[in-house]
């Protein structure tokens, strides 16, 4: 697990290699991803947007911006978590993600950016 703390919000990152998914035989690697956001500072917060950097071994660096996670912008009280899975695809065995979300503090309408912590996407058996 990765862990990234900003502003007493606490993102946590776990992925793994889909093989039913994948087909590395047309250097197609799918991974998914779950992550637990816990907000432990004394205010409620609301995420609005999310920002990826993905990259790949074979130096191929991608972008992916826009509102919410997974179509939702959900509010996160004090001392509660928000959950959810995603996924991306490599067109490589080996990559890594992070990335920030926006947020804001609803008890005074501040913006913050919440780290997203860098993360590794391997193939388990390409490490062997």
């Amino acid at each position: 697990m990765y862990t990234a703390v900003t502003s007493g919000i606490h993102v946590h990152v776990t992925a793994r290699y889909e093989p039913a998914y994948s087909q590395p035989e047309a250097s197609r690697h799918f991974f998914s991803y779950y992550i637990r956001i816990e907000n432990r500072s004394d205010s409620a917060v609301k995420l609005l947007r999310r920002r990826w950097h993905i990259f790949d071994s074979e130096g191929v660096v991608r972008e992916v911006e826009g509102p919410g996670v997974v179509g939702m912008t959900p509010v996160i009280e004090p001392a509660a978590a928000y959950t959810y899975n995603s996924a991306c695809d490599l067109n490589s065995p080996f990559g890594a993600m992070h990335g920030t979300y926006t947020m804001i503090i609803m008890e005074n309408g501040k913006h913050v950016e919440v780290e997203i912590p860098r993360f590794r996407l391997e193939v388990p058996w390409m490490l062997n």
